[in-house]
């Protein structure tokens, strides 16, 4: 059993991420409404793998922020602490982790915090709108609207705008860095929410993207999806296909694009990209019923490339996935011949393993050889490719569910 010491110690430990109280503030009664508040997913980049403070009881850190330019209130409060003359032990210094990455020049009272708020009607997006939409709002019981900006880092205001709103990555990105902002290659894409407040129209940030863009020789780019956020009160209602979409849309005008492609893609990202990428491709010819029912051809890499800037491997998923919604898979023979089509594809790195093995076995002892083939099972293999693609079924079954709604 603990000792009285370590029950004692065990009470004075808080899990970080219910800790961590976020907020994005557009009225002076945000600040004491509950309903506004929400938590980090994850705080391991700042407090450990294990996502827990010693030290405190009732630990909760305020980070709350207005709602348009992300001026920041920064304070911590506690019914408890530990006392290193009586306890022997020391408190985690909370404070200096989380000054580690939000940038100077937050508020530490409410009243100062409040008097920023009232100036919030002055602030205005940064850069160039590049496209605007409606979202019914069900509570609201009307149509709101957002605007998607391009920004750079030579909009006045912009780079210490970008320092606060970036501090949201370490909560809801798990491997999030910050990026080297004097590098000119990066574009910033940015969605606001119009309101209204006191008859006035001010905005309020939704989410953002960077994308970097990569030389590629001769005399091409290819921008890479860098980082891609929509904050927690607008998940889920769509704003993530409408950057993503506006993005290919601004890059598709450039004939200097090569393709656009993604920094180690969440499988959440990959399933967006999916729906977004298969809405724009669905109306080229090359990707007509008649010809998805012939296979994957070099036209639609082609005509996928050129007009919407997708490169290879995105356009194969694209074609799987519209090929599916062309196939009647009740049908045999046609179920059949689309299984087997994705299923050629999906063994590819099995393949590559049984290329390794004949060269193998020019190189190995036979009893060396022996512990090699035992570690790749047949049947194992076509059990995990039988799953991989019922796996696969089920998400472009998804893609297309939204599509149909779309």
């Amino acid at each position: 059993g603990l000792t009285a010491m370590e029950k004692k110690l065990a009470e004075y430990k808080c899990n970080t991420n219910e800790a961590i109280q976020l907020k994005l503030v557009r009225f002076p009664e945000d600040l004491e409404d509950e309903n506004t508040t929400f938590n980090p997913e994850y705080s391991h980049q700042v407090f450990g793998d294990d996502e827990v403070a010693f030290g405190y009881k009732g630990l909760k850190i305020l980070l709350y922020y207005i709602a348009g330019n992300l001026s920041t209130l920064f304070r911590v409060e506690y019914s408890s602490k530990v006392n290193e003359k009586f306890d022997c032990v020391e408190a985690d210094d909370v404070e200096s982790k989380i000054r580690d990455i939000i940038p100077p020049g937050f508020c530490t009272n409410t009243d100062d915090f409040v008097s920023l708020l009232e100036k919030e009607v002055n602030f205005k997006p940064f850069g160039m709108l590049l496209h605007t939409y409606s979202i019914h709002n069900e509570e609201a019981g009307e149509d709101i609207t957002y605007q998607i900006y391009k920004a750079d880092m030579t909009c006045p205001g912009f780079r210490e705008y970008h320092e606060r709103l970036q501090t949201f990555l370490m909560w809801f990105i798990e491997t999030a860095s910050f990026i080297d902002v004097d590098d000119e290659r990066w574009n910033y894409f940015l969605v606001f929410e119009k309101y209204n407040k006191d008859g006035a129209t001010l905005f309020a940030t939704v989410g953002y993207m960077t994308v970097y863009n990569y030389y590629v020789y001769p005399d091409k780019t290819r921008p890479r999806v860098s980082q891609m956020l929509v904050l927690p009160p607008f998940q889920g209602e769509g704003h993530g296909a409408q950057l993503l979409e506006t993005v290919h849309r601004y890059y598709m005008s450039s004939p200097t694009v090569l393709d656009i492609t993604a920094e180690d893609p969440s499988e959440n990202y990959v399933k967006l990209r999916d729906f977004v990428l298969v809405k724009l491709c669905q109306d080229l010819l090359c990707f007509s019923p008649v010809k998805l029912m012939q296979g994957f051809s070099q036209e639609m890499v082609t005509e996928a490339q050129q007009k919407l800037k997708i490169n290879k491997q995105h356009t194969r998923r694209v074609y799987e996935i519209l090929r599916l919604r062309a196939t009647n898979m009740g049908d045999a023979e046609q179920s059949r011949s689309y299984r087997l089509d994705v299923k050629r594809r999906l063994i590819g790195p099995y393949k590559k393993k049984q290329r390794e093995l004949a060269k193998m076995r020019r190189c190995l002892r036979p009893e060396e050889m022996t512990n090699q083939l035992n570690q790749i099972d047949l049947n194992l293999q076509r059990e995990q490719l039988e799953e991989s693609f019922q796996q696969l079924v089920s998400d472009y079954r998804r893609v297309l569910e939204r599509l149909a709604q779309a």
